[in-house]
């Protein structure tokens, strides 16, 4: 059990893609947003939930917080679970990866770096919404979605944009570790359910009739 790191969930809200909120699909007996919730709190005394519909999610019992600079993306759920962090280094996850496991969270956990951030690499990509982020990090994120408002301000042509983390990653540098060489590795770690089909795909894949 961490008791000096905070695990932050970002939890977006509503999908576009979705047509509704995926915290609230069900697996089997609970939902997205209950299974995430059950997985951090078994191994973090410290957990706090990042939305800007916190209403919906009192009923979790942890703190709740809004983004501080709104409709900008994921990198401003972090920027807000940091600076709401009473802890230095802290765990974050996006709640749209439901088969992510304690042992590749510990794995990140312990890995040893002088870096402020700690991510995998899989399936092709830097998996950015799931890793170990330091409290250090805050100022360079909240230049980033500063510049970025600016940017807005002066050409509505922009609006569309959004900060993405892998600019905050690239600016102060990242231990990035290759997930696939890991012994406990499988193709579904980071399984990301955005459309319909992806939670549709993620029902077979468990056999959620047999799945509680």
């Amino acid at each position: 059990m961490y008791d000096d790191i905070t695990a932050i969930i970002l939890s977006g809200g509503k999908s576009s893609r979705m047509g509704t909120n995926k915290s609230f699909l069900k697996i089997g007996n609970k939902t997205v947003i209950e299974r995430m919730h059950d997985l951090l709190q078994s191994m973090f005394n410290n957990v706090i939930l990042i939305t800007n519909e916190p209403d919906d999610y009192k009923f979790l019992g942890v703190p709740i917080y809004e983004d501080i600079f709104r409709h900008r993306g994921p990198l401003a759920g972090i920027h807000s679970g940091l600076k709401h962090s009473k802890t230095n280094i802290n765990f974050i996850i996006s709640c749209d990866l439901p088969l992510m496991t304690k042992e590749m969270i510990n794995y990140l956990m312990e890995y040893k770096t002088n870096k402020l951030i700690t991510v995998a690499k899989a399936d092709g990509f830097i998996q950015q919404l799931a890793g170990k982020y330091s409290k250090d990090c805050l100022s360079d994120a909240e230049e980033i979605l500063k510049a970025q408002l600016e940017v807005e301000l002066r050409d509505h042509a922009q609006m569309k944009r959004r900060c993405n983390v892998l600019k905050l990653i690239d600016q102060i540098g990242a231990e990035i570790i290759n997930a696939e060489m890991l012994p406990f590795y499988n193709e579904d770690l980071y399984f990301n359910m955005n459309k319909t089909e992806d939670y549709e795909l993620l029902l077979q894949k468990l056999q959620v009739k047999n799945f509680s």
